[in-house]
C-alpha cells in the first residue's frame, strides 16, 4: 500500500498552513486546449495524509462564499503560492462562513 501512495505523490510540496492565503493554479482542459486558472483565498482545512490529503479554500466572489476542496497531489494541480500567512488556533476554520466584510481577515503571521 506505501509503494502505491509514494509512486503518486508529488515530490516537491509547498509549505502551507490552515489560515494561510493561497493561489491555486490549477490545468483546465477547454476541449482541445489546457489553460491555467488561479483560484485564490484561505486555507481553512486539510484532511487526510498520505496520497489522499486533500485541502479547502474558501475566498467570497460577489458576495457569495466560495468554498473549493483540492487534492494536494493532484496532476491538475500546477502550484500553489502563499501570498500571506495567517495566525490561528484551530484546526478548522468552518467558524468563516459566517463571517462577512473585515471580520473575516485573519491576523498575520511574520515569517522569519
Amino acid at each position: 500500500m506505501e509503494m502505491v501512495n509514494k509512486a503518486n505523490q508529488k515530490e516537491e510540496t509547498p509549505k502551507f498552513d490552515i489560515g494561510d492565503t493561497v493561489d491555486v493554479h490549477t490545468k483546465i482542459l477547454e476541449g482541445s486546449k489546457e489553460r491555467i486558472q488561479v483560484f485564490s483565498g484561505v486555507v481553512i482545512g486539510r484532511s487526510g495524509k498520505g496520497s489522499q490529503e486533500m485541502f479547502m479554500v474558501r475566498r467570497i466572489v460577489a458576495g457569495e462564499g466560495v468554498e473549493r476542496k483540492f487534492p494536494l497531489h493532484s496532476p491538475r494541480i500546477d502550484k500553489i503560492e502563499v501570498k500571506r500567512s495567517g495566525v490561528t488556533r484551530r484546526a478548522k476554520l468552518y467558524f468563516l462562513r459566517d463571517r462577512v466584510g473585515k471580520a473575516v481577515r485573519l491576523k498575520e503571521r511574520r515569517r522569519v
